[in-house]
């Protein structure tokens, strides 16, 4: 799926709500202004009303880089899913990289995704491995690698996540032709997006460096357990079931096995996310 477009252009796609942190928004819009291949169009929805914090970083910014940085103002909090959506809607270029409002990305990030674009001209979405951090980036608790070839990814795919939504960069046609982000799975819209895609016969691939520093906490890992978690997970295993992307034996190995991790107490099953990290 190429459309000789130029492998030099691309936007970047961020939301940001109040409950961020507004230290950790300069950070992360700072670590996407400073890549050694610039964005020329900075997409940021502000998914609903803001604190007067959050406003002065981006005050600060759209001072700075009034011909890049371009807001888009939600008049309520209505999800991650919809706020992309809504921004995706106003991106200039064809690649599109997210980012989240809290994360650090390496400066030679999308420099790395960019060549991978032009060195696989089918690629429809590239992604790369991300350290994990809890307060100073430095620290690194955790690392998440995935397959990097699109056979393998599709593989992987019937179990698990393949590829880290914070870092991904993807071609904005591909995307919408998916249907975009949707709240169905509301815990898992983006694995969804991406099975979706791969359904689509998109092509994906996975950097396998570290292209990307993740904000985590112990509170985002005890989130992914529990009977609410545990039940749409199992619910989307089914989806995929469904649709003959996996097989019962993928269901079985896969989705089971994590079902028991999530309903474990959380102090074991913050033990059993930390040795998987």
């Amino acid at each position: 799926m190429t459309d000789g477009m130029d492998c030099t252009d691309y936007s970047v796609l961020m939301s940001v709500y109040e409950k961020e942190d507004a230290s950790n928004l300069a950070q992360s819009m700072e670590s996407i202004f400073f890549q050694t291949v610039p964005a020329n169009d900075f997409v940021l929805v502000c998914d609903g009303p803001l604190t007067p914090a959050l406003e002065e970083v981006i005050r600060d910014y759209s001072f700075r880089y009034p011909d890049i940085l371009h807001v888009v103002r939600l008049s309520e909090n209505r999800g991650l899913g919809e706020a992309l959506n809504a921004g995706l809607t106003h991106c200039r270029n064809e690649l599109v990289a997210r980012m989240d409002s809290d994360d650090w990305s390496y400066p030679d990030r999308c420099e790395k995704q960019l060549r991978m674009f032009s060195r696989y001209p089918d690629a429809d979405i590239v992604s790369g491995a991300i350290e994990e951090f809890t307060e100073d980036p430095d620290v690194i608790t955790g690392i998440r690698s995935l397959p990097p070839d699109p056979i393998a990814i599709r593989r992987f795919s019937r179990k698990r996540n393949p590829f880290n939504h914070p870092a991904v960069m993807f071609r904005k046609k591909a995307v919408t032709d998916a249907g975009g982000y949707n709240e169905r799975f509301h815990l898992f819209e983006d694995y969804y997006l991406w099975i979706r895609m791969l359904q689509n016969d998109c092509k994906g691939y996975n950097i396998t460096s570290p292209v990307l520093k993740m904000r985590t906490s112990e509170e985002q890992m005890l989130r992914r357990g529990g009977w609410r978690y545990t039940k749409e997970m199992l619910a989307f295993h089914r989806w995929i079931l469904r649709t003959h992307w996996s097989k019962p034996l993928d269901y079985l190995t896969g989705a089971l096995p994590h079902a028991v991790v999530c309903l474990l107490p959380n102090r074991l099953r913050l033990k059993v996310y930390r040795m998987l990290r």
